[in-house]
């Protein structure tokens, strides 16, 4: 059976080795997620769902209603909403 007692660590800090193997980037020296490219990102797509609201409008049966702009703008809100609130809690010091 294997022992399931934990050895105390010998050094006040802990020093750990990525291996490029796992992670690719860390070759580079880089190893993480780079919070202002996602919300550049985030903001890009908010503003192709609001540019798909000016479709062009030419050959289209008017009685299909606005259940297709509903999302468009509901989505683009919530992804407003998520990336706003991203950058508020970001700020705060924890």
């Amino acid at each position: 059976m294997a022992d399931t007692e934990l050895e105390p660590a010998k050094s006040a800090g802990v020093v750990t080795k990525i291996d490029p193997a796992e992670v690719p980037s860390a070759a580079w020296g880089w190893s993480g997620e780079s919070r202002r490219t996602f919300r550049v990102a985030g903001w890009v797509v908010v503003v192709i769902l609001l540019a798909m609201l000016f479709e062009n409008q030419q050959g289209a049966s008017s009685g299909s209603g606005w259940t297709g702009y509903i999302f468009l703008i509901g989505f683009a809100v919530a992804l407003s909403g998520i990336l706003i609130r991203d950058s508020i809690i970001s700020r705060k010091p924890r």
